[in-house]
């Protein structure tokens, strides 16, 4: 029914669930009746839920080995990417191949690992959804953020491209960039880079988790049907296209 998003109970798997945007996803599929599996480094935020949650899995999503031995990972209706590293700061001169390497490997192959692991058994039933977390640092650039920006504009592109294999299965693959968000993945900016990233939202201020939150919420909703391989811009009015 139109407006139900609690008509049908699913099983979620949420990365980066320990803090920020993941934590955030993890607690509406909660408040929506669905079953929750987080996924992160550290627990996080997660612990206090831990009675709530069907599981709590410590891993590096850039382990597809320890991806996939994610107990009932072939039972996973919905999959949402927050996990993800601000990588190094500063000019691509500067960026050594470790730094560089290890951004690919949790903002890129992270995300390509849980997908390899559950999609599969969502064709098989006729019905998924998948959101990524990209950036608008994918779509226009971070100065000094060069590795950041490459591995989203990479989950963007990745996400339209599997999208389009899966158009006709029942699965849906979406993307969602938003603009500078308070999370702990801004720890390793100076005061100078975010006040400049504000500057640039017209609404003149941070976005929230719970606001990309709410958004993912609908991406990953019955109600969301014909919808897929796109990236919703949540920036406060920054992004124009």
């Amino acid at each position: 029914m139109a407006g139900d998003t609690q008509a049908v109970a699913r099983t979620a798997l949420v990365t980066g669930a320990g803090s920020g945007i993941g934590a955030a996803c993890a607690e509406l599929f909660l408040e929506r009746g669905h079953e929750v599996v987080a996924v992160d480094l550290r627990a996080g935020r997660m612990e206090d839920r831990a009675d709530d949650l069907k599981a709590i899995v410590e891993l590096d999503v850039a382990d597809a080995g320890a991806v996939n031995a994610i107990e009932g990972i072939d039972e996973i209706d919905i999959v949402v990417q927050c996990a993800a590293i601000a990588g190094p700061v500063g000019p691509l001169t500067d960026t050594s191949p470790d730094d560089w390497d290890r951004a690919m490997a949790v903002n890129v192959s992270g995300v390509v690992n849980v997908m390899r692991a559950t999609l599969s058994p969502m064709v098989r039933r006729g019905w998924g959804r998948v959101v990524n977390v990209a950036s608008i640092a994918g779509k226009e650039g971070n100065a000094h953020q060069s590795a950041y920006s490459a591995s989203k504009g990479a989950v963007i592109a990745l996400t339209k491209s599997v999208a389009k294999e899966l158009a006709t299965t029942g699965v849906l693959i979406n993307a969602v960039a938003p603009t500078i968000t308070n999370t702990p993945l801004l720890s390793p900016a100076t005061q100078e880079m975010l006040d400049f990233m504000v500057s640039r939202v017209p609404m003149g201020r941070m976005c929230q988790p719970e606001e990309v939150a709410a958004l993912v919420g609908w991406l990953c909703s019955e109600e969301c049907s014909f919808s897929t391989g796109a990236c919703y811009d949540i920036t406060g009015g920054r992004a124009t296209y």
